[in-house]
């Protein structure tokens, strides 16, 4: 799986190819940002099958995921990520020579009814004998609850 993150400012893209990336100010850093906005040790990226998890580290500015403050968050494909002052979009997806514009994913996707009548059946006849596993909650929260009011 190929995993990048794509500068919003039309800069060349960022590769993440370690499972654990270490991005901030400081030269031990794997992923090196050098403004002053930035932390020395400002966030964790950890690679895994199909999918970035996030850690911020305590930054002093913070880290966000589609405008929210996290400390922690799973990046999807075409997810907006700010770091301090800089802002990416996260590209996941196979091993090409450069990712798909991002303006493809803003398209709506047409579906064949049929298609759709079709997923619908098959969800419904999933088994049932296998229950959901149960929810717990989480005891140190995703967001600030600052930022969590202004949404």
């Amino acid at each position: 799986m190929r995993a990048q993150l794509v500068p919003l400012d039309g800069g060349p893209a960022i590769d993440v190819v370690k499972d654990l990336t270490i991005v901030g100010r400081k030269d031990d850093c794997d992923l090196k940002l050098e403004h002053k906005s930035v932390s020395k040790m400002h966030c964790i990226i950890v690679k895994t099958d199909g999918l970035l998890l996030l850690r911020d580290l305590g930054s002093t500015n913070g880290t966000r995921v589609n405008g929210q403050r996290v400390r922690r968050a799973a990046l999807l494909p075409n997810d907006q990520l700010s770091i301090a002052n800089y802002k990416f979009r996260v590209y996941l997806g196979p091993d090409l020579p450069e990712p798909p514009p991002a303006a493809a994913a803003e398209h709506t996707q047409q579906l064949d009814a049929g298609d759709v009548a079709d997923m619908l059946r098959k969800h419904a006849a999933r088994p049932a004998d296998k229950p959901d596993e149960p929810v717990h909650p989480n005891h140190l929260p995703d967001v600030y609850p600052e930022d969590a009011s202004s949404s």
